[in-house]
């Protein structure tokens, strides 16, 4: 009613300008809430907001810019010493030359402002700064599409004085430009010079300051238009210099088209968003423009710039992708998470952290801690390390090493310690698919179908999983088989402590596996001597302190890992490409191993090596290996073994296969039908290579396939199709590649081998 009552008053005081109307119009706007609710300068400082908002490391240091705030480019608060002197200079020049003499109303701009009006002369504007930023302040005096009204012309005189009064003049002068829009979505000094300059505000020349000052005056005028005030601007600032601005037009031109102010710009772009959408999804929307997250700054910026640089030593194998993460075991909190390799990628907007991928041999160890959690094997138990035939709905499923060589008997620290297939998917028939499958599932990875779905390949890493899950995963067997969640935002202040005595990770969380399994499988994957069958004896993977580690390789080359533990850290780096294209000659320890190994170097620069406490129900034993050969040579040397407690004994020995092996030698031809074995491929192996030569016919070049103990009803098929029946089958080749099957009569697979034939072929004529 008050405020209807003032703008009657003030529209028969305007129709009738006497000064008794005006004075008591001024007399009620004084009095209104809007006016006397005015901020201070204080309360203005405090409410604003960026949009953006830096995420910030444990240590405070800046780690991302992120843009949250859509419907408008807003930068920081700038005070008004960091503004360029030319910049203040150039917006009081154009905008309100006596703003240091006035008190908030420019009394002699209004008179002649009234007088031009009176007799229609164009004539400059009365609006202050103080009564800009007042409209700023206030939406009820701010100028609409129509103009001001005279209630608002009047309700933003009083305001601007009142502001005055209030405020001194360099916070009115910082309050404006950090608050008056300037070009589009831009809104204050700092979005606006970083965004069409590309500098901090306090690095604007003369030139760049008329440019601005002249945007704000028009916001979205021609750059002709903006170029030409600029030009008057930039001739009051250098007076009595004679000025030139014959370049000036194109160099507003230039500037107006950049964006040089990009919405993310850090070292932690995929961690930054995931943290910011975490807040959201929790019901905390980013109040300040500041947030702390649990990242170490040293570590992630020594993390991105390793994994470039390794990534650019393999760009010549098509590798191009890569993601790493570092854990805390105690507390689970995120040290560091890189999810691409940026420039390098075509696809960096992708977080390699979460993608799903192929695991490959990473799964094994939560495999042979279920079997020796169930007590089925023990770390010194003997797995047969040759051709596997495993019936399944599908037909045979055979399984090749890495290398494509058998070992033979090896214990399972051996298998597991130098990645050998065949023992894994003879330890998961013990096990079983469906409780490995619910033995990964409480490690915390998120399978997407059933054991069965996946069935024995799952030993091998047949399931997608993400890097940030399958870490943490590692981390709770390095926690004694005790598994909580990952935190992305620093715990409680005691976390520092308690991450320094490793007592977190132990005490919280859920127990996934029996803490004596996780401590063998570490102990496993802790051995050098262990996967030297594999690895060598001079691994990138031997450490100079405690840590436990393993690679994986999926199918087809198309992803490489490595993840590992010690005390206090768990580290897990994936490499590949995100478009799913296979890498060329990539193995464990030449794509992720070398990164893994050298952030875990860095990470234990200062640190003492520890050891891992055994648990209470694990005890230590001395073991020897039954004969492999009348020569008494052990099948592995002796040494001292973990146990689970009532699973140890003295010797490991297979003397009865030792002699049924040594009963089908005695007879040759017969070892398939003695051990009930299908029939297989025995010649050629799979990989050979056979040479044509152009000068020897084609019928005397044929090769021989040659299967063991096979019925007629057998078949072969080349490449998909039926060639020839029988035990025995002479192929006449041709130059390629051939992937040739031996299928029983209903077609189920038997067994598998693949050829490559190179040189010249000589086709024989027809007659």
């Amino acid at each position: 009613m008050h405020l209807r009552f003032v703008a009657r008053l003030a529209a028969v005081s305007w129709q009738r300008p006497t000064w008794g109307a005006m004075c008591l119009a001024t007399a009620a706007l004084c009095s209104a809430p809007g006016v006397r609710a005015m901020p201070s300068y204080d309360e203005v400082r405090q409410d604003f907001r960026s949009s953006e908002t830096l995420v910030l490391s444990r240590e405070g240091q800046t780690l991302q810019r992120m843009r949250t705030d859509a419907t408008v480019r807003r930068g920081d608060w700038i005070a008004i010493a960091d503004v360029s002197p030319a910049l203040r200079t150039a917006l009081v020049l154009s905008e309100d030359k006596r703003f240091f003499e006035h008190s908030g109303v420019d009394w002699r701009a209004v008179s002649s402002a009234a007088w031009g009006n009176l007799w229609n002369q164009r004539t400059r504007g009365a609006s202050t700064i103080t009564m800009q930023l007042a409209g700023l302040l206030d939406g009820d005096w701010r100028q609409g599409s129509g103009g001001r009204s005279v209630m608002q012309k009047l309700g933003q005189t009083v305001a601007a004085q009142v502001l005055d009064r209030r405020w001194r003049k360099d916070q009115i002068l910082e309050a404006y430009l950090n608050l008056v829009p300037f070009r589009g979505e831009l809104v204050g000094i700092d979005a606006l010079s970083r965004t069409l300059f590309g500098k901090a505000p306090h690095g604007l020349d003369e030139r760049e300051a008329a440019v601005a000052a002249a945007l704000v005056r028009a916001p979205n005028a021609r750059p002709a238009l903006v170029a030409q005030r600029a030009c008057g601007v930039l001739k009051e600032m250098r007076k009595p210099q004679a000025t030139s601005c014959d370049a000036l037009d194109l160099f507003t031109t230039g500037a107006l088209q950049r964006k040089a102010f990009d919405p993310s710009e850090g070292v932690a772009p995929h961690f930054s968003r995931q943290l910011l959408a975490q807040l959201k999804k929790q019901g905390k929307p980013v109040q300040s423009m500041q947030v702390r997250s649990s990242i170490s700054a040293p570590l992630q910026r020594i993390a991105v710039e390793t994994l470039e640089r390794h990534l650019r030593e393999l760009g010549g194998r098509n590798v191009e992708d890569g993601a790493i993460v570092v854990l805390d075991n105690a507390t689970g909190e995120v040290l560091a998470w890189v999810g691409s390799s940026g420039l390098l990628s075509q696809a960096s907007e992708v977080d390699g952290v979460l993608a799903w991928r192929q695991p490959g041999s990473t799964l094994k160890p939560f495999l042979y801690a279920e079997a020796i959690a169930e007590k089925r094997l023990t770390a010194a138990s003997l797995i047969e390390d040759s051709p596997a035939y495993i019936p399944t709905a599908n037909g045979l499923y055979i399984p090749q090493n890495y290398d494509r060589h058998f070992k033979g008997w090896v214990s399972a620290r051996t298998a597991l310690a130098a990645s050998l297939n065949v023992p894994a998917v003879r330890t998961l028939v013990m096990v079983g698919t469906d409780s490995f499958h619910d033995q990964l599932r409480a490690f915390g990875l998120p399978l997407r179908e059933s054991g069965g779905f996946y069935g024995f390949s799952l030993a091998l890493g047949s399931a997608e999983v993400p890097l940030l899950q399958l870490t943490n995963a590692y981390r709770a067997l390095a926690n004694g088989g005790r598994f909580s969640e990952v935190v992305i935002q620093p715990s409680s202040p005691t976390s520092s402590q308690a991450s320094r005595t490793g007592a977190a990770g132990r005490e919280g969380g859920r127990q996934a596996i029996d803490a004596g399994a996780a401590f063998i499988v570490g102990d496993m994957l802790s051995d050098p001597h262990a996967r030297v069958r594999t690895f060598g004896t001079d691994s990138v993977l031997n450490t100079r302190f405690w840590s436990a580690v393993k690679t994986g390789t999926s199918k087809d080359m198309r992803d490489n890992w490595a993840l590992g533990w010690s005390q206090r850290y768990t580290v897990g780096v994936w490499v590949g490409n995100a478009s799913g294209a296979p890498m060329h000659d990539v193995s464990g320890t030449s794509g992720a191993a070398p990164i893994w190994a050298e952030l875990m170097t860095w990470l234990h620069r200062n640190q003492r090596n520890q050891l891992p406490v055994p648990p209470a129900n694990v005890v230590k034993a001395r073991v020897q290996f039954g004969a492999q050969d009348t020569a008494g040579s052990w099948l592995e040397s002796p040494r001292d073994e973990w146990f689970l407690r009532g699973t140890e004994q003295a010797r490991f020995a297979i003397d009865e296969v030792e002699s049924a092996a040594a009963a089908r030698a005695s007879r040759p031809g017969a070892s398939a039908s003695v051990a009930g074995l299908p029939p297989r491929i025995l010649s050629p192996v799979s990989g050979t290579i056979v040479a044509l030569d152009p000068d020897i016919p084609p019928n005397r070049q044929r090769v021989q396939f040659v299967a063991s103990d096979a019925p007629g009803t057998v078949r072969w098929l080349l490449n998909g199709k039926e060639q020839g029946r029988g035990a025995r089958w002479a192929w006449l080749p041709w130059p390629g590649r051939y992937k040739v099957e031996l299928v029983d009569a209903k077609g189920l697979l038997l067994d598998r081998t693949e050829v490559e034939v190179r040189g010249a072929g000589v086709r024989q004529s027809a007659r």
